[in-house]
Order: structure tokens, then C-alpha cells, then sequence
């Protein structure tokens, strides 16, 4: 492949630059992530990655997603994303919730180590409020609209 040059050089070097930024900024959210896929992959999880996004499914992510995310989630959760690491209960769950989990992954390049006080906030506010903390959630509501 031929290496850009003159302007076309300077927008990929921005590009990449811009990038890394981004990679950078939801770090704190990401380390989160690759903390828990490690236990995931140590528990006989499956691990691959897409798109830039490291999946993880199995293992400790199927019980933590129905257990502990089930303490405050009636049945738990399907999937969650942090940072550029999505967990699933199982490969099939990472199929149906990408669309899903790929808008949360916006969010947190956005929002980046502010994220989850954000998420948990807007929660919170959706509780107060007297609506569904979970499917009212500021978060939740945009990634099930652009997610279709």
C-alpha cells in the first residue's frame, strides 16, 4: 500500500492522532474492561476481537451479568460494555446486543472516565423522577434508538 503524501499525509496523521486521543481519554473505562475480560478468558471464557472492540463471552462474565448485574437488573444483563471491552453472558448474546453495545462504545469515547458516573446518574435521575431506571436511562435510551 503507498504511504499518503502532502495533504493527504497530514490528514492521516491527524486521523491517527485524533484516535489515540480518543483511545486515551476512555483508558480508565478500558482498564475496567480488560481487568474483567482477563478473569473472563482465566474462566474459560472466549475472547476475539471486532472492529476494534474486544469481545469477551463465557466464563465469569455469564455469572457476573446474571448474578451480580441481576442484584440490581431483574434477570440480569445480556451483555455490557466498558470502554472497547464488551462482556456477554455467550457468543450468541454477543451477536444479538453488537448493535447495542457498539452505540455504548461510542458513549464511553465521548463521555470517557466520566462515563459510568454519568450512566449511573442518569439512572438515578430516571429513578427519582418515577421512571425505569435502566430503560429510561439517558444512555440506554439513545443506544436502543440507534441501534434499531
Amino acid at each position: 500500500m503507498n504511504e499518503p503524501t502532502g495533504p493527504k499525509k497530514i490528514r492521516h496523521i491527524w486521523d491517527m492522532s485524533a484516535r489515540w486521543l480518543v483511545y486515551l481519554w476512555a483508558f480508565p473505562i478500558r482498564a475496567l474492561g480488560l481487568c474483567a475480560a482477563a478473569i473472563v478468558a482465566l474462566t474459560g471464557g472466549e475472547t476475539r476481537v471486532v472492529d476494534g472492540v474486544l469481545e469477551v463471552s463465557g466464563g465469569a462474565a455469564d455469572f457476573c451479568l446474571r448474578r451480580i448485574v441481576g442484584l440490581v437488573l431483574r434477570g440480569g444483563a445480556s451483555a455490557m460494555t466498558l470502554g472497547h471491552v464488551v462482556l456477554a453472558r455467550s457468543p450468541d448474546l454477543l451477536l444479538i446486543t453488537r448493535a447495542h453495545e457498539r452505540v455504548h462504545v461510542r458513549q464511553c469515547e465521548r463521555w470517557g472516565p466520566l462515563f459510568i458516573p454519568a450512566y449511573v446518574f442518569a439512572s438515578l435521575w430516571a429513578w427519582v423522577t418515577g421512571r425505569r431506571p435502566y430503560r429510561d436511562n439517558f444512555f440506554e435510551r439513545q443506544a436502543f434508538q440507534l441501534a434499531g
